[in-house]
């Protein structure tokens, strides 16, 4: 705790004032761009990893990066999907796993949860991928963690579907959906291609508006 007391000085006497300007214009309203879903993960930063600003992502985050299938019952993460995209009118949603998550081990496991009820019911949003995978691969061996949790993205990415809001979105193409993995590790990305239906390198999913960017810039 004394590490975040301290935080809060350092902030306010070197963040904030370098931003002043922009938080400044964040006073008054938000309009992010990207609806960046991810996991609880003390590891994992959105804005660190994709080298943004305050303003920049409206970000959600739970255990296993999950999107609830669209129902009629209110919750926090379809309120706040809503609300972004609706509202706020995001042109992009990416959701974003990661390596070693511990919730996507919880759900290869779910017989170790029983102290666990709530985990254990929220984790109920990831059995087909879950399933997925062990009816390809035959057993939990080798590297079915990754491919879980690869397999768990794309699924959230249906789930998203099936709110409304997105649909509708989709629909007129007025909103892009993404699926990323973060490598805890190695610090890559690997993002969901819907041609091949595999997960490669964010740099070869994305070359094109790279290469974009950097002819703007050389020119």
């Amino acid at each position: 705790m004394e590490k975040l007391i301290s935080g809060i000085e350092r902030f306010r006497n070197s963040s904030f004032e370098d931003r002043k300007k922009l938080f400044a214009e964040l006073a008054n309203g938000q309009s992010p761009e990207v609806l960046f879903i991810t996991c609880s993960d003390s590891r994992i930063d959105p804005n660190l990893l994709t080298h943004t600003e305050p303003g920049d992502l409206f970000i959600i985050r739970n255990a296993g990066n999950i999107v609830p299938p669209h129902t009629r019952t209110a919750g926090g993460v379809t309120a706040s999907i809503e609300f972004a995209v609706a509202a706020l009118g995001v042109e992009h949603i990416v959701v974003c796993g990661h390596s070693d998550c511990g919730a996507m081990k919880g759900a290869l496991n779910t017989g170790a949860l029983t102290d666990l009820p709530h985990v254990h019911d929220w984790l109920d949003n990831t059995r087909a991928a879950v399933e997925s995978v062990r009816a390809r691969s035959g057993d939990d061996s080798g590297d079915t963690l990754s491919q879980v949790t690869e397999e768990n993205v794309v699924l959230q990415l249906h789930h998203l579907r099936t709110h409304p809001a997105v649909l509708s979105k989709l629909a007129t193409g007025n909103v892009e959906l993404h699926g990323w993995v973060y490598d805890i590790e190695h610090g890559t990305i690997k993002a969901f291609d819907e041609e091949s239906g595999q997960f490669v390198p964010a740099e070869e999913r994305y070359a094109e508006f790279m290469n974009k960017q950097s002819a703007a810039k050389s020119a």
